[in-house]
């Protein structure tokens, strides 16, 4: 199984937030998604500066890039 790096993306900057042995990259953004939920509701200071979560493979490669922000739905009420 592949490992993969979780980073937390201010500005330009990177900040190592550990890294995962996970099955795939769904499952590696799945635990992105879940990261930056959490992000969002315990450290209110990073919402609404563009700050992100990025995953990277063991190479180095960005795999998944998901924002603190939540999404807009779209078509909901």
């Amino acid at each position: 199984m592949p490992c993969f790096y979780f980073d937390l993306v201010v500005d330009e900057e990177f900040s190592d937030q550990g890294s995962m042995i996970l099955e795939d990259v769904a499952t590696a953004s799945d635990k992105a998604d879940q990261l930056a939920s959490e992000l969002y509701i315990v450290k209110p200071g990073l919402r609404s500066r563009g700050c992100a979560i990025r995953v990277t493979d063991s190479e180095g490669n960005e795999v998944y890039h998901t924002p603190i922000d939540p999404l807009p739905t779209i078509g909901m009420r």
